[in-house]
C-alpha cells in the first residue's frame, strides 16, 4: 500500500501547497510611499547600488522597479550588500524574492446565497483584481453578454496577444516575470495554463453557466457572487509566485482602479509585515480604499500556521459544504470497502489482478491494480487503478489520473491480508458517489490555523467559506488531476484548498461594496464578520483559531446594523504599538505620520470586529479593549449588549452595555473588560449588540498557546 506520507505529499500538490523556495540572491528593496518621478527614482536606485556593491565594476541591473502605488526595486545582491543597503536612508526593508505557493455550483446555495438575490444597480461598476495564474478567457464564466464597457474609473490595460484578448467582463489582464526567465512551457500572456486562476476568478465573479459539472459530478449552475462585476487579471504564478511579481501586480492594480483584490496564495508564516510582499501590497491597497482578501493557507491543523494574517486584510479559512465523495472498492472475496477520492472512471465492475505496490517494478502488464509509492509511477506503469491507505484526515480528497480510492488503515490492512491469502487476488474500483455531508459546515483539516504569531491579540483567521470540493471553471490546457499524461480536457474542475474559500469572500465583499460603494475596507470586513454564522468548537477544537468569526453570510452582510470601522491612521497606531518608530512609519506612508513619544497603546486598541487576548493558564489576568461602532442600520435605535461565556472563572463586561443612536453614521464608543483565569488553552465567548432588528456579533477568545 502507498505510504500515507507520500499520499499527503501528493495531496499537498493538489492543494497547491508547494514548499517555500528562495530565488538565489534576488532581493526586493522596499522603500514605502512617496512621490518620486521615474527618472529620479532610477537615478537614486542606481546611486544606492553603486555605494553598496562589493565589486565596484560589477553590474547590478535593476530587474524591476515599483512606481505607481509605492516605491522600491528588485535586484541581485550578496548577503553583505543586503546588510549595507538595509541601513541606507529611505529603505524600509530588504527581503528575499521568495516564491509563494498557490494555496461552484453548490457552494453559494449552501451558504444561503441563492441565484435570485437583490442586486445593486452598480454591481457592474465593481472590479475584482485577481492575482494568480492568469485566466482562460474562452470560458463561458467570462462571457460579457449584456455588459457595457468598463466604468470610467478603470485605468488598467490588457496585454493582448495572438491568443488572448480582453472583453467587457475581463477588463484588464497582465503578466509578470521580473527575472525575465521563462521555461518552454510558460505562456507569455495572461492566459492560464494551470487552471487555478481561472477557478478562483469564476468563483468570485463568474457569469452563471447552466449544466456545469466535472464529468457529471457537481452538476448544476456554476456562478460567482457578483456575475455583473468586472475582473482584472494579474498573472504572477507560473505556477510558483515570486514575491517581486506579486508586488508588481499590487503596484499596478492599485493604480488601475480595482475595488477588491483576491489572492489565493501565500508563503512563510513567520515574516514581519513589511518583509512580506502580500502584507505590503495589502497595506498600500488599504490606504487607497481597496480591500485585500487572502487565503489562510493549507498547513493545518497545527496551530500558528497561517500564511496571511495582516490586520488590514481578510484572512480566509476553508470550510466544508454538504457534499462529499466516496469511492467503493470490491475485492475478489466479495468484501467491499468505502474509501475517498474523486474517481470519474468506471471499471464496470470488472475484476483486475491485485498486487502489492512494492512488487510493481517486477511487473509489466497494463491490467494490474497496484498501490505503489507514487501514484504518477502507477499511472505511467499502465496500471488499471490504485489503492492507497493511511490515517490522515479524510475530510477532503483529490483527483487521480486513473481509478483510485484512499482507504483507512483498517480497511487497507484487510485488503493486504486478502492480497496475501490467495494465489490470484483481484479487485475493482467503482466510480465515486456524491453523498451528503451531514457535519457541514466544519473547518477542513488542511486549513491553516491561528493564532497570529506577529500580533497575538488580533484574531486570525477572520472568516471561513466553502473550500472543499468546489466546482468552477478550468483551463483546458491543464491536466484535471495535475498529473502529466492525464489528457482529460475539461471546462470545469472540482478542487479543494483555502484558495477556493478566498474568492468566495472576495465575491461576498464585492457584493457588499456594490450596495455601499463609499464604505472603507474595514467597514466591509466588519460587515462580513459580525454577520457570519458561528461554527461549533465541538467539531473544530481549535475554535475561533480555525473559523474566526464563522462562515460568511453575504445577504446579512449588506445590512449589518453597526460596523467597526478603521482607517490608515488606526493601522499606523497599531504599528506604533508593535514597535515601529516615526522615522520608519514615514518611509512606509510617505507622509507626516508619527508615533507619540510615550504611549501605552496595544494591539487591543485597534478597532477590530473581534477580540483576542493571550494570557497564562490558571493565573489571574485582565485586559481592556476599546471599540467604536458606527450606526449603519436604523436612524434611531438602541442596542443592548449580551455576553456569552462558558467559563465560571472568567468575567467579561461591557461598559456601557447600552448604546443609543439618533442618526445614521453616528459613532458610539465602549470598553470590553476581561478579568479572571482560564483553565483550558482556548476559551471562547461572544459579544452581541442587539436592537431587536440587527444582531451584531463579535467572537471573543482568551487563550494560552505555546
Amino acid at each position: 500500500m502507498e505510504n500515507h506520507y507520500v499520499r499527503r505529499a501528493r495531496q499537498a500538490m493538489q492543494h497547491f501547497d508547494l514548499s517555500l523556495i528562495i530565488v538565489d540572491k534576488t532581493y526586493i528593496v522596499y522603500m514605502g510611499s512617496g512621490k518620486v518621478d521615474e527618472v529620479s527614482a532610477l537615478s537614486l536606485y542606481t546611486s544606492m547600488l553603486q555605494e553598496v556593491v562589493d565589486n565596484k565594476a560589477a553590474q547590478r541591473p535593476i530587474l524591476h522597479h515599483y512606481k505607481r502605488s509605492f516605491n522600491g526595486f528588485v535586484v541581485k545582491l550578496t548577503e553583505e550588500e543586503v546588510k549595507r543597503i538595509a541601513e541606507m536612508d529611505g529603505v524600509v526593508s530588504v527581503f528575499p524574492n521568495e516564491m509563494k505557493q498557490l494555496h461552484t455550483t453548490r457552494s453559494w446555495d449552501f451558504i444561503g446565497f441563492p441565484t435570485q438575490v437583490d442586486r445593486s444597480t452598480i454591481e457592474s461598476n465593481i472590479i475584482i483584481g485577481v492575482i494568480d495564474t492568469g485566466i482562460w478567457p474562452e470560458s463561458h464564466s467570462f462571457d460579457d453578454k449584456g455588459l457595457d464597457p468598463p466604468p470610467s474609473k478603470w485605468k488598467g490595460s490588457c496585454q493582448t496577444s495572438t491568443n488572448f484578448t480582453c472583453n467587457n467582463k475581463i477588463v484588464g489582464a497582465k503578466y509578470y516575470k521580473t527575472d525575465g526567465t521563462f521555461s518552454p512551457e510558460d505562456l507569455r500572456s495572461p492566459r492560464d495554463s494551470n487552471g487555478h486562476g481561472t477557478h478562483v476568478a469564476s468563483t468570485a465573479a463568474g457569469m452563471p453557466v447552466g449544466m456545469a459539472s466535472m464529468l457529471g459530478f457537481g452538476l448544476g449552475t456554476a456562478r460567482g457572487a457578483v456575475p455583473s462585476a468586472r475582473i482584472a487579471v494579474y498573472k504572477v504564478c507560473w505556477p510558483r509566485c515570486a514575491a517581486a511579481d506579486i508586488l508588481a501586480a499590487f503596484d499596478d492594480a492599485i493604480a488601475d482602479g480595482v475595488d477588491i483584490l483576491s489572492l489565493s496564495l501565500g508563503g512563510s508564516a513567520n515574516r514581519q509585515y513589511f518583509d512580506n510582499s502580500i502584507a505590503i501590497g495589502a497595506f498600500h491597497a488599504m490606504r487607497n480604499g481597496i480591500l485585500t482578501v487572502t487565503s489562510a493557507g493549507n498547513s493545518g491543523p497545527s496551530p500558528a500556521t497561517l500564511s496571511n494574517f495582516s490586520p488590514w486584510s481578510i484572512s480566509v479559512g476553508a470550510s466544508t459544504m454538504d457534499r462529499k465523495f466516496v469511492t467503493k472498492v470490491e475485492l475478489g472475496d466479495s468484501k467491499k470497502y468505502e474509501g475517498v477520492s474523486i474517481n470519474t472512471f468506471d471499471l464496470k465492475g470488472d475484476m483486475y489482478p491485485l498486487i502489492y505496490g512494492g512488487d510493481a517494478a517486477n511487473t509489466s502488464g497494463g491490467s494490474s491494480l497496484a498501490s505503489i509509492a507514487a501514484t504518477s509511477t502507477t499511472f505511467l506503469a499502465g496500471a488499471a487503478g490504485v489503492l492507497t491507505q493511511g490515517e490522515t484526515e479524510r475530510d477532503s480528497t483529490f483527483i487521480f489520473p486513473l481509478p483510485a480510492s484512499y482507504l483507512n488503515s483498517h480497511d487497507g490492512a484487510n485488503t493486504f491480508i486478502y492480497l496475501n491469502s490467495t494465489r490470484n487476488p483481484t479487485a475493482t474500483i467503482f466510480r465515486s458517489e456524491e453523498v451528503k455531508n451531514t457535519l457541514a459546515p466544519a473547518v477542513v483539516s488542511f486549513s491553516s490555523r491561528g493564532p497570529n504569531r506577529l500580533t497575538p491579540d488580533i484574531l486570525k483567521p477572520d472568516l471561513v467559506a466553502p473550500g472543499v470540493y468546489v466546482l468552477a471553471s478550468w483551463s483546458e490546457l491543464s491536466p484535471v488531476s495535475g498529473f502529466e499524461g492525464d489528457n482529460r480536457t475539461l471546462s470545469f474542475n472540482i478542487i479543494s484548498g483555502t484558495s477556493m474559500s478566498c474568492p468566495h469572500v472576495s465575491g461576498a465583499a464585492a457584493y457588499v461594496k456594490s450596495f455601499h460603494p463609499a464604505w472603507s475596507p474595514a467597514a466591509i470586513k466588519s460587515a462580513l464578520m459580525t454577520t457570519a454564522k458561528p461554527l461549533s468548537s465541538k467539531i473544530n477544537h481549535e475554535a475561533e483559531f480555525a473559523y474566526g468569526a464563522g462562515q460568511i453570510d453575504p445577504i446579512k452582510a449588506v445590512n449589518p446594523g453597526l460596523v467597526y470601522d478603521a482607517g490608515a491612521s488606526d493601522y499606523i497606531n497599531l504599528l506604533c504599538a508593535q514597535g515601529y518608530n516615526t522615522r520608519l512609519l514615514r518611509r512606509i506612508t510617505g507622509d507626516d505620520s508619527s508615533c507619540p513619544e510615550t504611549t501605552n497603546a496595544t494591539a487591543r486598541d485597534l478597532n477590530y470586529p473581534s477580540f483576542a487576548f493571550q494570557t497564562q493558564l490558571a493565573k489571574p489576568t485582565n485586559a481592556t479593549f476599546k471599540r467604536t461602532v458606527t450606526n449603519v442600520g436604523s436612524s434611531v435605535s438602541t442596542y443592548k449588549a449580551t455576553i456569552t461565556v462558558s467559563s465560571q472563572g472568567l468575567k467579561i463586561q461591557v461598559n456601557p452595555n447600552v448604546l443609543s443612536f439618533t442618526s445614521l453614521g453616528q459613532k458610539q464608543t465602549f470598553e470590553l473588560s476581561i478579568d479572571g483565569t482560564i483553565e483550558e488553552p482556548i476559551l471562547s465567548a461572544s459579544l452581541v449588540w442587539n436592537d431587536g432588528n440587527f444582531q451584531v456579533r463579535s467572537p471573543i477568545v482568551v487563550y494560552h498557546i505555546e
